[in-house]
């Protein structure tokens, strides 16, 4: 009988080393804890570059796949065991297989952005995440209750590099999601003003700094170095912001309609128990710290476990399907040893 791999988590990562796995001749069980897969994606409006909807790229990797692979949904799994030389998976529902071996695969989560309550999320109406942005936007009713809203703002970093909620880490996409955020804005609403509050910007991808310098250039977008310290509302339901602008080197105080926090990345809520499982290190940043980071980004320090996509670190879609394809060739030569 063909070996048996358990990939625990069912978004982009775990569905895309599950149908690589099967297409090797591998039967796969994949458990997610959810009701739906797809993770994030099955949320998220558009992908850059490209602006491919978040539902088609998500569409285009579950065809990978097949007959192979059964998909164990609403299952939260609550204990893992090395057992001689198989693995017991067991989830809270009675669930339990064995497995050759299994692949972590349960991504991130986005920080909480009521845990910095300057910012006014939960507290006012009209300050919302990156994520409650793109689920106005792929569901068509952007600031339907403004049909002309004369300011936004985004603001940078909130929950990533802050030493204030333990957040050392770049997220990675925060500014680039901000960029593309900010352009699709400015062309639903092309009178807007759209402010960009950043502490520095760090454009790594391809087209990346293209689509900043856009930004700037065709669509009048500001950006302003600095954070932000306060956001109040007035009596109107418009969110004041207090930023010191460090270039010019002094505070500004702006009216805007709308304020999106750029909600950074953590690690997954079941990625901690799973790795206290396994007794699996992390680095700093609580992410899953893989055997090597660049020889061998997808084994850990027990044999037979491995890791794809965003829960050995932040990583964009393109990036972590990258991830999942090298993670089923790891687990492939693994089992043939």
């Amino acid at each position: 009988m063909a070996k048996h791999v358990v990939v625990i988590g069912a978004g982009p990562a775990g569905l895309e080393t599950s149908a690589k796995l099967s297409k090797m001749g591998l039967r796969v069980t994949l458990v997610e804890k959810e009701e739906t897969s797809g993770g994030h994606l099955k949320n998220w409006h558009t992908l850059f570059p490209g602006n491919m909807p978040g539902l088609k790229a998500l569409e285009s990797i579950k065809e990978g796949l097949d007959e192979n692979v059964k998909i164990q949904t609403n299952t939260q799994v609550t204990a893992l065991e090395a057992v001689n030389d198989y693995f017991t998976v067991s989830g809270h529902n009675g669930w339990q297989e064995k497995a050759d071996a299994v692949v972590l695969a349960t991504g991130f989560k986005l920080f909480d952005a009521r845990r910095k309550e300057e910012y006014g999320y939960g507290i006012y109406e009209n300050v919302i995440t990156s994520s409650d942005l793109e689920t106005l936007l792929a569901k068509g009713n952007l600031f339907s209750n403004h049909k002309n809203p004369a300011r936004i703002g985004f603001v940078h970093c909130v929950g990533s590099r802050d030493e204030k909620v333990n957040n050392l880490h770049c997220s990675k996409l925060c500014c680039i999601t901000a960029v593309k955020q900010a352009v699709e804005v400015k062309q639903l609403f092309p009178e807007t003003e759209v402010f960009c509050f950043y502490m520095d910007l760090r454009m790594f991808g391809r087209h990346y700094e293209e689509l900043y310098k856009e930004a700037q250039e065709k669509y009048n977008i500001q950006f302003i170095r600095g954070r932000l310290s306060e956001s109040t509302e007035d009596k109107e339901g418009n969110i004041i912001v207090k930023v010191e602008d460090t270039l010019l080197g002094k505070p500004l105080r702006i009216k805007t309609d709308f304020l999106v926090l750029m909600t950074g990345m953590e690690p997954a809520a079941g990625t901690k128990s799973l790795t206290a499982m396994l007794g699996l290190k992390d680095v700093s940043d609580k992410f899953i710290r893989p055997l090597d980071e660049v020889l061998q980004p997808n084994f850990t320090d027990m044999p037979g476990v491995f890791v794809a996509g965003t829960c050995s670190g932040p990583k964009s879609v393109s990036e972590t399907l990258a991830d999942a394809r090298s993670a089923a060739l790891a687990v492939e030569a693994f089992l043939k040893e």
